[in-house]
């Protein structure tokens, strides 16, 4: 079933009854996503009592001034990168009182793709606040608005795991 925003909001809504039950805040540093997590989570009447703060950093000099990502970080690996995505779930964590965090930089398109990174690569990174954070590489298919739309349900599920809300 391909994602839409009524499944990632269903998916959402999951989510958020899980962390609600187990006192815990979600934050997000997102960049192709464009803040579109934290629109499908903050759209759920109640979420503000498990949603802490979106960080939306879409460019380079965003993601050190908001979040701190190192310069060197995205010279040697570029924004799309698993150390890019690692250091903005820091950032998150470093700036809010969250307790779990998700991040997401891609390549939605139409622009941008590279041989080495196809439009579609996403990568995402997921944590809990002083436990190790988790990013992966992932490719998905389909015009702009259906790679952000998998990329926010990618985050969603995430925090799940993380989170064990099964």
């Amino acid at each position: 079933m391909a994602a839409t925003e009524e499944s990632n909001r269903a998916l959402a809504q999951q989510l958020g009854d899980c962390l609600k039950e187990k006192g815990v805040k979600l934050a997000t540093a997102e960049s192709c996503t464009g803040g579109w997590i934290a629109k499908t989570v903050t759209d759920l009447p109640g979420s503000s009592d498990w949603f802490e703060a979106a960080i939306v950093c879409y460019s380079n000099e965003s993601k050190h001034d908001l979040l701190g990502v190192s310069p060197a970080t995205i010279e040697e690996f570029g924004a799309v990168s698993g150390d890019t995505v690692l250091e903005m779930t820091d950032g998150v964590f470093e700036r809010t009182g969250a307790d779990v965090a998700v991040s997401v930089s891609g390549i939605a398109g139409p622009h941008g793709a590279t041989d080495d990174k196809p439009l579609g690569t996403v990568w995402l990174c997921w944590g809990k606040r002083d436990k190790t954070s988790f990013a992966d590489e992932l490719h998905f298919e389909g015009d702009r608005e259906a790679v952000r739309l998998q990329a926010v349900e990618a985050a969603l599920h995430a925090v799940m795991d993380v989170m064990i809300c099964m």
